[in-house]
């Protein structure tokens, strides 16, 4: 089990609040090492468009996946829906 990190950004042009994680939480095929990073990042980025995430990369942090949430609780489990993965849970930076 592993946690996930989420970096509070600011908001959407709404006001919504949006979190970003690194695509490795959602990466669930990490351990099979025949397929490329970038093919990974790309299955990772799939997985989180079902569940409202999109692709963020800015020079400050690459590889990353951004959400728009008030619940992160509600988001953990819908990760850990996708993946097939149980988390440990979720910590905000």
């Amino acid at each position: 089990m592993s946690e996930i990190e989420f970096t509070r950004i600011t908001n959407d042009t709404n006001g919504n609040p949006r979190y970003v994680c690194h695509f490795l939480n959602l990466d669930v095929h990490g351990w099979q090492s025949n397929i490329s990073l970038s093919d990974r990042y790309a299955i990772a980025v799939r997985l989180a468009n079902t569940i409202g995430g999109r692709k963020y990369s800015t020079k400050k942090y690459g590889g990353g996946i951004v959400f728009q949430s008030y619940s992160l609780d509600e988001l953990v489990k819908g990760i850990e829906r996708v993946t097939g993965q149980k988390l440990a849970g979720y910590s905000v930076a």
